[in-house]
């Protein structure tokens, strides 16, 4: 209700965005995509140049909501078991221990993860999916909440493998951070005069807290003709004569549940039209795929998107 003081959970949420806006500045709405992504239980794909500070935001994120933090720098080299871990034989009795892998972390960063090979990226599938990993054939639970934070550098494709469909399908959205606005760049450049802003972060939500929360955003009401509008924005990409790849059924779901987030996130407990058509670009545009003929023609799925926002009608 208009005018109405704000909610415990709207409380915390403030103070987490107030945080992370202390170090990332300038990027109120790069902040939020990223608060979307974690609240609705999904994982994040950052693609940008490097030096804009997504490795600092996720490091931001982890300390002001109290996650124990793991990076992750994806090389050719890297294997499976460096992310997973693996069982270990002791010498001293023959017995096996096993030995657990970055992966068994609340907030995990991906860096760079498309200069990993295919082999080893298929190894996040079964953790971002089901929040478990299977290693030697026994299934063991990861830490919750479990969040991934990937990065790709969309300009140097110099020894990069592209990330399959499959792995994209798993990322509720993919975001950009770009370069900061002038007057805050200026900010940027005399905040870090003396000091690191990131080493001043506080934890300003604990895990039980964010749980709590992303309980709270499945509870966010839904109307049934949001609802619709959501699916036809969906189905309309898997008829698309442009389109030979469209939105699944896991992207719906991610569809459904980033727009309860944001919701939930703008001090609301229904979900409008506008959430969705908010998220459209961040949420469906990596789960697209071109036809030949129109990715020769200069077509781009988010063209393609755009067109189906204002053909698809919108509730009242």
């Amino acid at each position: 209700m208009s005018g109405a003081p704000p909610s415990d959970t709207e409380q915390k949420l403030q103070r987490v965005r107030a945080g992370l806006g202390g170090v990332i500045r300038g990027k109120a709405d790069a902040i939020e995509l990223l608060l979307v992504g974690l609240l609705s239980g999904g994982h994040v794909l950052v693609e940008d140049v490097p030096g804009v500070g997504k490795t600092t935001l996720a490091k931001a994120l982890a300390r002001t909501v109290s996650l124990d933090f793991t990076r992750l720098q994806f090389t050719p080299d890297l294997l499976p078991t460096d992310i997973l871990g693996s069982n270990v034989l002791d010498p001293r009795d023959g017995s096996f221990s096993f030995q657990a892998g970055p992966i068994f972390a609340h907030l995990v960063l991906a860096d760079e993860i498309n200069r990993a090979s295919p082999r080893t990226q298929s190894a996040l599938l079964e953790a971002m999916n089901e929040g478990q990993v299977t290693i030697d054939g026994e299934t063991r639970p990861l830490a919750q909440p479990f969040f991934v934070v990937a990065t790709q550098n969309p300009v140097d494709y110099q020894g990069t493998y592209p990330l399959p469909e499959a792995q994209l399908d798993r990322f509720t959205l993919r975001m950009e951070l770009g370069y900061p606005p002038e007057e805050d760049e200026l900010e940027i450049l005399f905040a870090r005069r003396l000091s690191d802003p990131l080493e001043d972060a506080d934890a300003v939500l604990s895990k039980e807290e964010l749980l709590a929360i992303q309980r709270e955003v499945r509870e966010v009401k839904v109307e049934r003709d949001v609802g619709l509008y959501l699916l036809q924005l969906v189905r309309a990409t898997r008829e698309h004569p442009d389109l030979e790849l469209g939105v699944s059924p896991r992207g719906a779901l991610a569809f459904f549940r980033a727009s309860q987030a944001r919701a939930l996130l703008r001090g609301r407990d229904w979900v409008s039209p506008d959430d969705a058509q908010a998220l459209a670009l961040s949420v469906l545009e990596h789960r697209l795929q071109l036809t030949p003929k129109a990715r020769y023609s200069g077509r781009s799925c988010a063209q393609i998107l755009d067109g189906l926002l204002e053909q698809v009608a919108v509730p009242t």
